[in-house]
């Protein structure tokens, strides 16, 4: 079982990067593909494998903390890798803690995959579980919301609805956000991304 990966970065999809390990390229699902670029400056990515009778997947996490909390999300029952990256690309981590320990199923009902018995066996199965997660300094980026930026219409925003169509939301509820998204003024891909999963989850 991989712990990590620490090589290059030499393909961003919507769904998914490539990183080149002493050149063998690793095929790494993530929640957000955009917070990494094609580089020549290695990083390291910590990764979770999933095996199944037909396939081997990589699941890749900015840190240890985030991988953590996606094996937590991953023993909820009704809960996937899939429905756990969706949920786990909405950068505000520590107000989906906040939800599963006030009990405020309305929060998570609003990521793709989850209705409100999955809600409810989010809140059941992890309730008392994330303290553990909770961070230790002001520092801890994974933990901190991020303020969301804007974005205007570019190719940029093509690559930012279809990765958002890939992490499984609905193709009407992306439309109905475009027109928002078209008034921003961002500069990455990462800050469409940002903006329009803020916007999928207010």
């Amino acid at each position: 079982m991989y712990e990590y990966l620490h090589g290059l970065i030499t393909a961003v999809y919507p769904d998914h990067v490539v990183v080149d390990v002493n050149g063998v390229g690793y095929l790494v699902n993530t929640a957000n593909p955009y917070r990494y670029e094609v580089s020549a400056t290695a990083v390291t990515i910590y990764v979770y494998q999933a095996v199944s009778d037909t396939a081997q997947t990589l699941y890749g996490f900015s840190d240890f903390a985030e991988k953590q909390l996606f094996l937590k999300l991953i023993n909820v029952n009704g809960i996937g890798p899939k429905s756990a990256l969706a949920i786990l690309a909405n950068p505000d981590h520590q107000g989906l803690m906040m939800a599963i320990k006030t009990n405020d199923t309305g929060f998570l009902t609003k990521f793709p995959g989850v209705g409100k018995k999955t809600a409810g066996q989010i809140v059941l199965d992890l309730q008392n579980k994330l303290d553990d997660l909770a961070p230790a300094t002001d520092d801890n980026t994974l933990f901190t919301p991020e303020v969301a930026p804007t974005t205007t219409e570019n190719p940029q925003l093509a690559d930012t609805l279809a990765a958002l169509t890939a992490l499984g939301y609905r193709e009407t509820a992306v439309k109905k956000i475009t027109a928002q998204l078209r008034q921003f003024n961002g500069q990455t891909t990462n800050d469409y991304l940002s903006e329009g999963l803020r916007l999928l989850t207010k």
